[in-house]
């Protein structure tokens, strides 16, 4: 049931029928609403300078951009960095070290699969998760760091920072409710709006191919993997975070008679310790030099307003 409400809100912010075009417009007013309450919280921020370079990398609509990968080409230019994130979808609250420069310090359940990613494709990084920014912020700083990536803040207006913006493309251009839009990118606002294929490409190999491998993830808009994709069997779509069970994956590979199950990298943290046969599509994105260059030098950002 949960799975079927999410891909129906992926498909209504994304490509709608006519039926959620018109559950659209009659919504209008309420995102005029929540459109201008943004606006008013932007105006009233106040930022907040910490005393060390502070990147965010996101986008302003809901749902996956490619923000994940984003981050960790762009972090590994640089030394004695730290990942910052909430940690959707696990099971922790409150701030938690993943991972200190030297280890891993807990398993993905606690941490959440995307910053389990960080931990296994940034050896040398620190990675903390909190809903708190500004604490997680204080202490890593309190671990000697001296640059760091949020991932997905563009809104925490509070924090001093500079902001990039993966853009995302979709006909539905309103904010929420009627739109996917969490935000505006505002007028005043300075931040550096990327696009895929102009400052950033992505590089997909498959890893421990198989002859007969059934695709499973649980990735914002799956369909997003469909130009990346070898030869599957089948196609098994799960809701952006679903904690896997071993049953349901044997399930899957009983069903198909595959010989492997081919997942990304954000599956493969959360089921790598099943002892199933897997297939890896790992992704990689290689950032444009003008995006790098001077990255945290103060006039280093084009303003988009």
């Amino acid at each position: 049931m949960r799975a079927t409400l999410v891909f129906w809100v992926e498909k209504y912010f994304y490509n709608p029928n006519i039926l959620q075009k018109s559950l659209s417009f009659f919504l209008l007013p309420l995102s005029w609403l929540y459109c201008f309450i943004m606006w008013c919280r932007f105006q009233l921020a106040k930022e907040e300078d910490f005393g060390v370079d502070i990147v965010s990398v996101g986008n302003l609509t809901v749902g996956g951009s490619g923000k994940t990968p984003l981050v960790t080409a762009l972090a590994k230019n640089h030394d004695n960095v730290a990942i910052i994130l909430r940690g959707y979808g696990r099971s922790s609250k409150g701030m938690v070290v993943v991972k200190n420069r030297e280890k891993i310090l807990c398993d993905v359940a606690t941490s959440g699969d995307e910053a389990m990613i960080y931990a296994k494709k940034l050896p040398n990084a620190v990675v903390i998760v909190s809903e708190d920014r500004k604490k997680a912020i204080q202490h890593a700083t309190a671990m000697g760091v001296k640059k760091i990536f949020l991932d997905d803040a563009y809104s925490k207006h509070t924090i001093k920072k500079k902001d990039i913006i993966i853009d995302v493309q979709t006909p539905n251009t309103a904010c929420l409710p009627s739109g996917p839009f969490r935000e505006r990118l505002w007028r005043g606002k300075q931040a550096l709006v990327v696009y895929e294929d102009i400052d950033f490409t992505r590089h997909v190999t498959v890893q421990h191919a198989t002859q007969k491998m059934s695709l499973v993830t649980a990735i914002a808009r799956p369909q997003r993997l469909d130009k990346y994709l070898p030869k599957v069997v089948s196609k098994h779509y799960f809701e952006d975070h679903h904690s896997f069970t071993k049953e349901e994956l044997v399930a899957i590979l009983e069903k198909d008679k595959a010989t492997s199950l081919l997942v990304t990298f954000k599956d493969y943290v959360k089921i790598d310790s099943f002892g199933l046969p897997l297939s890896l599509l790992d992704l990689e994105v290689k950032v444009d030099t003008s995006v790098l260059k001077g990255l945290f030098l103060n006039n280093s950002m084009r303003k988009e307003s």
